[in-house]
């Protein structure tokens, strides 16, 4: 018996037999050519070919597991017509003499390394995808197939990593959980397993040539803990468990189109915090009451130029009819800091947490906010629409804020197009925007608390930082202290107050929050029933 300790991605436990997945491990190697336009004609080729094979993916990917999974093979699409990506591959191959092979291998490796150096896990985890869509085109320019994974029997999964193309290739039904040595919270593996409900872990120190098929494997993902053939004392104490979490997660679909009111009478919103349109099957799937956090970056990422009007005015419209009615809360840009975007041409900073970001860039490029206002005051018209505006600290950024607001509400009605001015709130992430609570209070609609950033700024640590993991505490007392004190001055303007960060999701808070009096609490989908069962069993007096 075995054990290896990683991080979850996704909580439950399983036991089966492994399935090793091993890339073949090709060299490309580099040769002269002689007509530099006879191989960029093969990679237009490669790339045509490639394009075709991600739609099939993205159609069986949206059969099998919904468009919030399916989604990445649009980015792969995407990503293959990227300019630079492709400009970089056709300059190594004019200006070097070398095979198309190599020239996407060389560029392929150079654009992952540049996504895996950033510092937001989102940025990180497209790394894998550049690695994916190179691999891809290498093959079809060797005249190589894709591996067929389709057949095998229910088992644990163990890779170094997993590509997006590996996973959808999958019986889904006979994927017992997944075990890789590297990947990200962020990774496809991570997100499809928590859109499946099933347990993996990442950043397992495996060797993966000691590791023979067949070989019986106890998942743990509320340890994060990996064991081989355990001995037969694990294996009960494994299948009890395994049969205990199933009776919770039968108990757990009970609870859907129930209200999430206390013992004593006491209601909370809970809501899902979603990444792009994709999400939204996963949203409804979990029940959840509203979409509490809809991050609009996704609109900016991953593209060359600034996403127009009509772009995003169609995406936040499809969120909220598709939502019927239920409250829907769309954040505006929140780009800088670790979320970097070439075109902005924000410029390198020496502490971009504390500096160019949010709401910030919003007020210097006004233009760029009018757009975002435009679209998401022609969508308010179409369901129950709210926005939130990020990184507050002053009275006067919202009083700007409302300058902007006016000046596009004169515009759309002198362009007489249809529209309607939501309600309005802000994000405290900020100690500054908690001690002036009480005054901002009185200019929004509602507060949402972002967690993430507030603990990060009130404990002066770098969340990004694995070295002062041991330093980051989103219980201290201080953070507990000054999300009492929003609620609390909230309130006292007849206003409501929620939480949208990760602490939302700390199961171990929520009857503290419910005490405390915040009004909503918006989560990964997958959290919704979880919270709505500690809610339905407390008493909110106690």
């Amino acid at each position: 018996m075995q054990s290896f300790q990683g991080k979850s991605v996704y909580k439950g436990i399983v036991m089966g037999p492994v399935v090793v997945l091993k890339k073949n491990d090709y060299q490309v190697k580099r040769s002269r050519i002689e007509d530099a336009d006879a191989e960029t004609s093969r990679v237009q080729e490669a790339v045509k070919r490639s394009q075709e094979q991600l739609q099939k993916l993205y159609d069986k990917a949206l059969k099998e597991v919904g468009e919030a999974s399916a989604a990445i093979f649009e980015v792969h699409q995407m990503m293959l017509e990227d300019e630079d990506y492709l400009e970089a591959i056709q300059n190594m191959i004019q200006t070097e003499m070398v095979n198309a092979e190599y020239a996407v291998a060389v560029t392929g490796d150079n654009f992952s390394q540049m996504f895996a150096s950033m510092d937001d896990d989102y940025m990180k985890a497209r790394a894998a995808d550049i690695k994916d869509i190179s691999e891809r085109l290498v093959r079809n320019l060797s005249g190589q197939e894709d591996a067929d994974l389709s057949d095998i029997d229910p088992s644990v999964i163990v890779a170094d990593d997993l590509s997006p193309s590996e996973t959808v290739q999958m019986d889904k039904e006979k994927i017992l959980a997944f075990v890789t040595v590297h990947g990200s919270t962020n990774s496809h593996t991570a997100i499809l397993a928590r859109m499946m409900n099933i347990p993996a872990l990442i950043g397992v120190p495996l060797v993966l040539d000691e590791l023979k098929n067949g070989t019986t494997a106890v998942v743990d993902g509320f340890t994060g803990q990996v064991t081989f053939e355990p001995d037969e004392e694990t294996q009960a104490a494994t299948l009890k468990r395994v049969q205990e979490e199933k009776e919770k997660l039968a108990l757990l679909q009970e609870l859907k189109g129930k209200e999430n009111i206390t013992l004593d009478g006491k209601k909370i919103n809970i809501y899902a915090n979603i990444g792009s349109v994709g999400d939204i099957g996963y949203v409804l799937e979990n029940d959840a009451g509203g979409i509490g956090l809809f991050r609009s970056e996704f609109l900016y990422l991953g593209r060359n130029d600034f996403p127009t009007e009509e772009e995003q005015f169609q995406a936040y419209k499809q969120v909220v009819q598709t939502m019927a009615g239920k409250k829907v809360i769309i954040r505006t840009l929140d780009i800088g800091a670790d979320k970097q975007v070439d075109y902005f041409n924000l410029g390198n900073e020496e502490n971009p947490a504390l500096g160019y970001r949010a709401i910030r860039i919003c007020l210097k490029q006004p233009d760029i906010f009018k757009t975002q206002l435009r679209a998401l005051f022609r969508a308010a018209v179409y369901g129950n629409l709210s926005i939130m505006y990020p990184m507050i600290t002053s009275v006067e950024e919202v009083e700007k804020i409302y300058e902007i607001v006016k000046e596009v509400e004169i515009e759309l009605k002198a362009q007489e197009i249809q529209y309607r001015i939501p309600e309005q709130g802000i994000m405290i992430e900020t100690p500054a925007a908690v001690m002036i609570s009480d005054r901002l209070a009185e200019m929004v609609d509602f507060f949402s608390i972002g967690t993430n950033d507030l603990t990060q700024y009130t404990l002066a640590i770098d969340r990004q930082n694995e070295k002062l993991d041991d330093f980051y505490n989103p219980h201290h007392e201080a953070v507990l202290r000054m999300i009492q004190m929003v609620v609390d001055n909230a309130h006292k303007c007849g206003k409501w107050a929620g939480i949208c960060g990760e602490l939302g999701a700390d199961l171990t808070l929520t009857e503290k929050f419910v005490r405390m009096g915040l009004d909503e609490l918006s989560v990964a989908p997958s959290m919704i029933l979880k919270l709505r069962k500690i809610v339905r069993e407390m008493k909110a007096e106690d």
